[in-house]
Formats: C-alpha cells, structure tokens, sequence
C-alpha cells in the first residue's frame, strides 16, 4: 500500500501544507502548518509528513503507520 505524501513548505511570507502540486492550505505561522499537515496525515494513514526549512531542504519527517525505518534486515 503506498503513502501519502504531505509537505510543510515555505508559501510567500506564511506556510503551506501541500499533496503533490496539489495546495491544501495556507498558513501564517510554520508551527500552525505542521499542525495542520499533523492533522491531514493522521486523518489520511498511512502517510508522511515532511517539513522543510525556508530555503526548501527537508528538515524532518515524520510517518504516520507505515513507517520504513529502521529498515528490515
């Protein structure tokens, strides 16, 4: 079963939270967007949860079910 993928990305002068190209919203603050992209995923498992930084590099993740790590072996 694959993942659904969510990014916290830096949007202007707020956040956003978004599936693919796909926007799922906008937000002032970046804690209130990984809020947000907390809630989406859990509500959407199983799932992943990457935020960025404000230059756009991966800052953490997190997987919400189906975690692939550590991996078997």
């Amino acid at each position: 079963m694959s993942r659904n993928e969510y990014h916290v990305v830096p949007d202007g002068d707020g956040w956003a939270v978004e599936q693919g190209s796909n926007a799922i919203g906008s937000y002032p603050t970046k804690e209130a967007a990984v809020a947000a992209g907390r809630q989406v995923a859990h509500g959407n498992e199983p799932s992943q949860l990457v935020v960025h930084t404000a230059d756009g590099r991966i800052e953490t993740e997190h997987a919400y079910r189906d975690d692939p790590y550590p991996p078997a072996g």
